[in-house]
């Protein structure tokens, strides 16, 4: 449902999302919002800028970044480019009309910007001066990359692909219908009519062409959908190997598997070589209908790298490459390991072994021999440091979650972005120290001083509560502004989707809890077993087991606040979440012992039998129930899932239900939203239902976005506070 860096992807995407089809008319730019009191509302939410796509030049003295600002009277983005020195001084913005300007990235050694604007790339000084288009594609431009000697670009597109869905006949060009062939032609909020490949086109005085595709004749996506993009390529330091990502699987075999590869591509012979499996790999047979825990495909004699395998990145001096790599095949939530390969003899090595939780994100040092990567312990993202012999050490620490990172050119420090539970992300420099734990930071942006200097934010508290099998489970207390300690306060347990996300210091557009404090509430939100952060074995629990220990976390971190903080009003307790968090609340609408006073729950899993075959991604039905609901011979984990499903207890509901669901959410489809609401009504019991036919898994678009806030806080308001 949710990956484990799919919070960090939102934000990204709510800014990308809205760059194409809207026209050029309304110059939206930084938003002075005055507001009329101290306390966090949806337009406060909206009139923030939201940084993302940072570059920083290769001597370190100059970075560029993307904001996206938003209108809500427009219901448009906007995406603006800034330069500042690397300290964050001499900020200049250089997009100037209303156009959308994104993806800047240094040209080589070069003091210039090439970006993209308007489906093409462009090319200006540092300081904005000396605009040209670079290219003139028919197909718009997705991302690029440089080689290092500057001679070659890569070009992400989107061509044709008709191998789920017939392409119609030429003389009914207004016909509307899908012949459908196979499974994925579906995938995350889109029909899969379209697959983005990479292009390589030289670099000329003339300007670029359209390039060679590197797939050509491959039926294959590259960056893979629905999250990928340039990260998922990268330039030999000589520039004359590209190595790449890809999942080469289509139909049913996509659908039920995760195993993606990186591959090198040699652009002057053009042959392309899997790093990840031996020449004349065969792939064992794959039972379509089960879990690939235990099949073939993850029991065989030998490292085959059959899981998630992404995010290539060449050492500085070549002899290298690292990527992102997961074990098993299915399993979309396995532990993200850094692999290294080495060129010279083709051997792998895992670097991240000594660190028990995922690699997010990650970055070379100068030296080649040293990386840098972001992971989740104990609910906040840290940056950490690891070798090529594996030692990992801790560099930063603290309430917050670092995002990207990389090096600030050949200063021997980290550019990275972060952020926390009460502020969105700013960039920061950050030094690393010989020392545990020791690593200097220094902010250098703050985009949104101007509505935080208006507001009063609600204190972030730790508590570790004792689960039913007797462990620790830490959880997060928010709470409200100008909190009164010796009053009491309607109460919402929050239940995180993933299932396998954790609860760290993220900051969200929607699912924002310094705005749910505002509106006069205390939040719990327990890292409940499920999530990572805590060890493989803490994380792992979940699988099979969505109904069991977890629901049963939710019950303790409830209870544990009930029972020992006197300002939580137990007579007035609310639980929400979204995907599997919508899943928990459903469930728990059948099995709360009257708890709660009502249930918001959004984009959730209610029917697992119709899940099962309603979701584009069956790898994740399959892990997460072990068989399809068809099978006779179902593992005892596959038939309690079936038999605990939500949609079996609604016999059992008797308290008011918000659903709200996406009609273009093609990963949990808006059919189980409507169902849980039609339940409700069926059974008379309150329930309304916010059904948005243009959004997918998330609310994009800034109406929609107010609209969910007000609904959902009316919902609230109506049975918690009167």
């Amino acid at each position: 449902m949710y990956r484990t860096f799919i919070m960090a992807t939102a934000v990204l995407m709510m800014g990308g999302s809205l760059a194409k089809g809207q026209g050029t008319t309304v110059n939206i730019q930084k938003n002075n919002i005055k507001l009329q009191s101290d306390l966090m509302t949806p337009e406060a939410l909206w009139a923030m800028g939201r940084i993302s796509g940072v570059s920083a030049s290769p001597d370190g003295k100059k970075i560029v970044y993307q904001v996206s600002y938003y209108s809500v009277k427009e219901n448009k983005g906007h995406q603006i480019l800034y330069v500042s020195d690397a300290d964050g001084k001499n900020k200049k913005q250089l997009t100037v009309s209303a156009e959308n300007e994104t993806d800047a990235a240094w040209i080589g050694n070069e003091s210039k910007i090439a970006f993209l604007r308007d489906g093409q790339l462009w090319s200006m000084n540092a300081d904005g001066s000396s605009r040209k288009q670079l290219t003139n594609s028919k197909t718009d431009i997705e991302g690029f990359k440089f080689s290092p000697d500057g001679k070659h670009v890569i070009l992400i597109k989107s061509i044709p692909y008709h191998g789920t869905i017939k392409a119609n006949p030429n003389d009914l060009p207004l016909a509307t219908g899908r012949l459908v062939t196979d499974m994925n032609y579906r995938h995350w909020d889109h029909y899969v009519e379209t697959i983005a490949h990479p292009f390589v086109a030289e670099v000329t005085e003339n300007g670029i062409g359209d390039g060679k595709d590197i797939l050509n004749g491959e039926p294959y996506e590259c960056p893979m959908a629905p999250f990928g993009g340039i990260e998922q390529l990268c330039w030999s330091p000589d520039s004359k190997y590209i190595a790449y990502t890809c999942r080469k699987k289509e139909g049913v075999g996509y659908a039920i598997s995760t195993d993606s590869d990186i591959y090198l591509y040699n652009i002057d012979t053009q042959e392309t070589r899997n790093l990840c499996k031996p020449a004349g790999y065969k792939e064992p047979n794959i039972d379509a209908t089960k879990s690939m825990k235990d099949q073939a495909v993850n029991r065989q004699d030998g490292d085959f790298s059959v899981g998630y395998d992404i995010n290539p990145s060449f050492s500085p001096d070549g002899k290298y490459i690292v990527w992102q790599s997961m074990a098993r095949d299915g399993y979309e939530s396995d532990r993200n390991r850094l692999c290294i390969f080495s060129l010279a003899d083709a051997s792998k090595k895992y670097i991240t072994e000594k660190f028990d939780s995922n690699v997010d994100a990650y970055t070379w040092a100068n030296d080649s021999r040293t990386l840098y990567f972001t992971g989740c312990w104990h609910a906040t993202v840290n940056i950490y440091q690891t070798n090529l012999a594996g030692e990992v050490k801790q560099m930063t620490e603290g309430w917050n979650d670092y995002g990207t990172i990389q090096m600030l050119g050949n200063t021997g420090k980290l550019l990275a972005t972060r952020h926390s539970m009460s502020h969105p992300d700013d960039l920061f420099v950050v030094t690393p120290s010989k020392k545990e734990k020791k690593a200097a930071v220094v902010q250098i942006t703050d985009e949104n001083k101007n509505i935080f200097d208006q507001l009063e934010m609600g204190k972030i508290q730790e508590r570790w509560v004792k689960t039913t099998d007797g462990k620790d489970m830490q959880v997060w207390i928010i709470l409200p502004p100008h909190f009164d300690v010796s009053k009491k306060y309607p109460t919402l347990l929050y239940c995180e989707g993933g299932p396998q996300s954790p609860v760290s210091q993220f900051w969200s557009y929607r699912w924002n809890f310094q705005i749910m404090a505002a509106h006069g509430y205390v939040i719990i939100a327990p890292n409940r077993r499920g999530l990572p952060g805590y060890g493989s074995a803490w994380n792992e629990e979940i699988s099979g087991d969505w109904t069991g220990q977890c629901m049963r976390d939710y019950l303790s971190a409830i209870d544990d606040a009930t029972t020992n903080l006197p300002f939580v009003d137990k007579d007035r307790l609310g639980a929400v979440g979204a995907s599997f968090g919508g899943f928990s609340v459903y469930y728990l609408a059948g099995n709360h012992d009257k708890r709660f006073k009502c249930f918001i729950a959004h984009d959730g899993a209610f029917n697992l039998e119709s899940m099962y075959t309603d979701t584009e991604e069956v790898w994740f039905s399959n892990w997460e129930y072990d068989d399809a609901y068809w099978n006779k011979d179902q593992t005892a984990n596959a038939e309690r899932t079936y038999r605990n499903s939500p949609h079996r207890f609604v016999d059992k509901w008797d308290t008011p239900i918000l659903c709200i669901h996406g009609e273009k959410d093609y990963r949990i489809n808006a059919n189980q939203g409507m169902g849980a609401f039609n339940a409700a009504r069926l059974r008379g019991i309150p329930a309304e239902l916010l059904i948005f036919p243009d959004e997918n898994h998330w609310v994009l678009k800034p109406q929609n976005g107010i609209l969910w806030q007000r609904t959902f806080f009316n919902w609230l308001d109506r049975w918690l506070k009167q």
